[in-house]
């Protein structure tokens, strides 16, 4: 794994200037720089176009998706992104369509995608505590885990054959912040995920 592409799918919210995210993705390029790693980024809050962005896809060996949570979801603007690139790569540079054919078309759903060998990591900012998450006692949530609610996500990727990293995610980032333990944590994850490509 020697080139990744950094993804930042941050939409300014009234509440949210997108500032914790865009801490994130500076750490990661800093740290993937350092250590060896080719690096190129895209932004939300940019103009793209859809023929690089997929090229971007087809470079990396591994993707990060830098994103809030918003309304439990990415935000409008990265699934418009999805909308756009994703949907333009269905030609063969990301996928084959589906993986399957009108004559055989009791092949495996999803078996389509042409990124075989590669990897993404999500790593995600939460209004919602860590506290919230993998607690039957917790209402709202009921028990499932941060994978389990961008299981959407996840598919996205696996559609395109990709394998996915360990996810990182920050917790109450608005109403109860630590903000310095989370960029220790991040650090570590990367460290442990995206080590020295220096045999020194």
């Amino acid at each position: 794994m020697k080139n990744v592409f950094l993804l930042n799918a941050h939409q300014a919210y009234p509440f949210s200037e997108g500032k914790l995210n865009q801490s994130l993705m500076n750490q990661a390029k800093a740290h993937l720089e350092s250590h060896g790693y080719s690096v190129q980024t895209t932004t939300m809050l940019e103009e793209y176009e859809e023929d690089a962005e997929i090229e971007k896809h087809q470079w990396a060996d591994a993707l990060i998706l830098q994103s809030p949570v918003n309304w439990m979801g990415v935000p409008w603007s990265f699934k418009k992104y999805m909308d756009l690139v994703y949907t333009a790569g269905m030609d063969g540079r990301l996928c084959l369509g589906d993986g399957r054919s009108r004559k055989n078309p009791n092949q495996q759903y999803g078996s389509g995608g042409t990124l075989k060998g590669k990897r993404y990591m999500l790593s995600l900012t939460f209004n919602a505590p860590s506290e919230a998450f993998q607690d039957p006692k917790q209402d709202f949530f009921q028990g499932c885990s941060v994978d389990d609610l961008f299981l959407p996500a996840h598919l996205n990727f696996r559609f395109f054959g990709m394998e996915a990293m360990p996810t990182f995610s920050c917790h109450d980032v608005l109403k109860n912040p630590d903000l310095e333990k989370d960029i220790q944590r991040f650090g570590d994850h990367l460290k442990l995920h995206f080590p020295s490509l220096d045999p020194k």
